[in-house]
């Protein structure tokens, strides 16, 4: 049993996930999670309307937190969520998903993320460097710095298995909030937060370093 049962990052058939938005919250109910977000890609959600209005719909009917939320596109543009959408959501992560070329273009977009005030948390940190390469401690460093400022958060994410623990550490440290994240696709893989908890607790972190630690 986890100790911080929540998975903050899933996603379901309005965007690429192959499940519904009740079956992703059936299963978080299966596993004893006590919040579970639905956070679809942003670019790929063609009625916004509908898809909030289920997942709130679905969240009055459980019994256990359900957040509205999205994943949005970090571009050198800025993050493709607008202020009118991000209004009315629970929360905004910011991921990069497009290819860069090395980790300084990488860091970039993540700085871009940061300095947007719609955004709360950024999206699988690091998922990127074993094939663009790793960021100098500098650069490290004023990401850190950024976020503590600016009051933004991590995920820890299972499935990628990022960020590593000295950065987790760091995040504690300094008071950077952290959320677990399955990114599940497949409602069976909604809640599989295990690693994220396990590297969590050996950084240290407790329920007050939790974005969500009031729901759980």
């Amino acid at each position: 049993m986890l100790e911080f049962p929540h998975d903050a990052h899933t996603h379901t058939l309005y965007s690429d996930g192959l499940g519904e938005v009740f079956e992703n919250i059936a299963e978080a109910e299966r596993k004893g999670l006590s919040l579970v977000a639905i956070t679809d890609h942003s670019h790929l959600i063609e009625n916004f309307n509908a898809y909030l209005s289920e997942i709130r719909r679905w969240g009055e009917e459980s019994e256990i937190t359900v957040l509205a939320g999205i994943e949005g596109n970090v571009t050198p543009n800025g993050v493709d969520v607008p202020d009118w959408m991000a209004k009315k959501l629970d929360f905004v992560i910011a991921s990069v998903h497009e290819w860069v070329e090395g980790p300084e273009q990488y860091v970039e977009l993540v700085r871009v993320a940061l300095l947007d005030e719609n955004v709360d948390v950024i999206g699988h940190f690091g998922a990127s460097f074993p094939y663009t390469g790793f960021p100098s401690v500098e650069e490290l460093e004023e990401i850190l710095g950024l976020a503590e400022s600016k009051g933004k958060a991590f995920e820890i994410s299972s499935r990628y298995r990022v960020p590593d623990l000295d950065f987790v550490r760091e995040c504690v440290r300094r008071g950077i909030k952290l959320t677990f994240a399955s990114d599940a696709h497949r409602p069976e893989r909604v809640g599989n937060v295990s690693w994220s908890e396990r590297l969590f607790k050996k950084a240290g972190g407790k329920r007050e370093d939790l974005l969500f630690g009031e729901f759980l």
